[in-house]
């Protein structure tokens, strides 16, 4: 598999793939109840909204810009959350936004009278969480996401419909999530009792091939009809998950006491979250096998690497490497470091023709600087 260093690199988000997610999305609404939004923060690539609109209820955002985006690229239901908002914000805010979800108690009271009339929502954090990186931990100490005081909480309840519990991240175990749940609806009993709807947040793995997804959707019915309330979820890589690839060419190849693949692309510039955690990508393309190299990205950066990998072929200039999982948290961290090329965005459509449904060059690059 060759491409020319013109077309590369660019990220290839496979319809098809996508589809099998938003399919087991819509068994769990079915089964549970609950309605699900989509996290903007993790994926917010527009040209694919028109086949996930069938499948979800909304979106949910971490800033005005994202809710901005749910509401003119998606329509649907539009939940705004920001760890901090400014008054602009929440003025702005009141034109889209169903649901307004605030961080702090403190919050809440300061735009009360702005947003009054819409749908309000406090974040509580319960002090438990799911997380393999104390960096992506809700509950980690110190932490400024959610409401910790219980007191604060149960004062503050009678301005607001609903709860966010967001405490997951790459939540894979299904037992652990109906336990967590169960500690929820035992320390907070009397509040949600007084609530309309609950948003349990994202980072719930349920999308994950062996889930458990019926025994899942049992403990979220039961929690929604114990409380009365609607639940929401607010997946990101869940509804995403192995549904797009980094499609990059190899430039060079070096050789420092092993073979060291330089490809047009950047862990820095395109898959900042590798980087960030120390994590390597999989390999999409070319298989495993017995050669050893190194795939290296073409920035200034020493530690620009996308990691080490046992490959079926030795790769040369202008080879293909495909680099698996490359949707969620990635292209929404693109960003414009040693000035390389940012990669375009490609849809896979279901009937299986190509669509590069947004390039960038040298003016997009020039035009985001001063």
């Amino acid at each position: 598999m060759r491409h020319s260093n013109s077309s590369t690199p660019y990220y290839l988000i496979d319809e098809r793939k996508l589809l099998k997610n938003l399919k087991l999305i819509r068994r769990l609404r079915a089964a549970s109840g609950a309605k699900v939004v989509l996290a903007l923060k993790c994926f917010s690539s527009w040209g694919v909204f028109a086949l996930m609109r069938a499948y979800l209820d909304g979106t949910t955002s971490s800033s005005l810009f994202e809710a901005r985006l749910g509401h003119e690229k998606f329509g649907k239901e539009v939940q705004a959350y920001s760890v901090g908002f400014a008054q602009e914000d929440i003025k702005a805010l009141r034109k889209f936004a169903d649901k307004v979800i605030f961080n702090s108690a403190s919050q809440l009271r300061r735009y009360y009278r702005h947003v009054r009339g819409l749908k309000l929502g406090l974040r509580v954090n319960p002090g438990i969480s799911y997380s393999h990186y104390d960096l992506a931990d809700p509950a980690r100490r110190y932490s400024r996401l959610g409401v910790t005081d219980y007191a604060s909480l149960s004062k503050a309840a009678p301005l607001i419909s609903g709860v966010m519990f967001h405490f997951n991240c790459e939540n894979d175990d299904c037992r652990n999530f109906l336990t967590a749940l169960d500690f929820i609806g035992g320390k907070y009993a009397a509040v949600l009792e007084r609530m309309e709807w609950v948003s349990l947040g994202g980072g719930l793995a349920f999308t994950k091939p062996g889930y458990p997804l019926e025994k899942f959707c049992a403990g979220l019915k039961a929690f929604s009809e114990k409380f009365g309330v609607q639940v929401y979820l607010e997946p990101g890589e869940a509804v995403i998950t192995g549904c797009a690839q980094l499609v990059t060419t190899v430039l060079d190849v070096v050789r420092n006491k092993m073979d060291i693949a330089i490809v047009d692309a950047s862990t820095e510039a395109h898959m900042l979250d590798h980087l960030v955690y120390r994590t390597s990508p999989r390999i999409a393309y070319p298989k495993p096998g017995r050669f050893k190299v190194m795939i290296a990205g073409r920035s200034c950066l020493a530690g620009d690497v996308f990691g080490q990998y046992r490959l079926k072929r030795k790769l040369k200039p202008g080879n293909a490497v495909r680099l698996a999982d490359a949707a969620g948290y990635t292209i929404v961290k693109n960003n414009w470091f040693n000035g390389l090329p940012m990669p375009a965005i490609c849809v896979r459509r279901l009937d299986g023709t190509v669509q590069t449904v947004r390039s960038f060059g040298y003016k997009d690059f020039a035009s985001s600087l001063s």
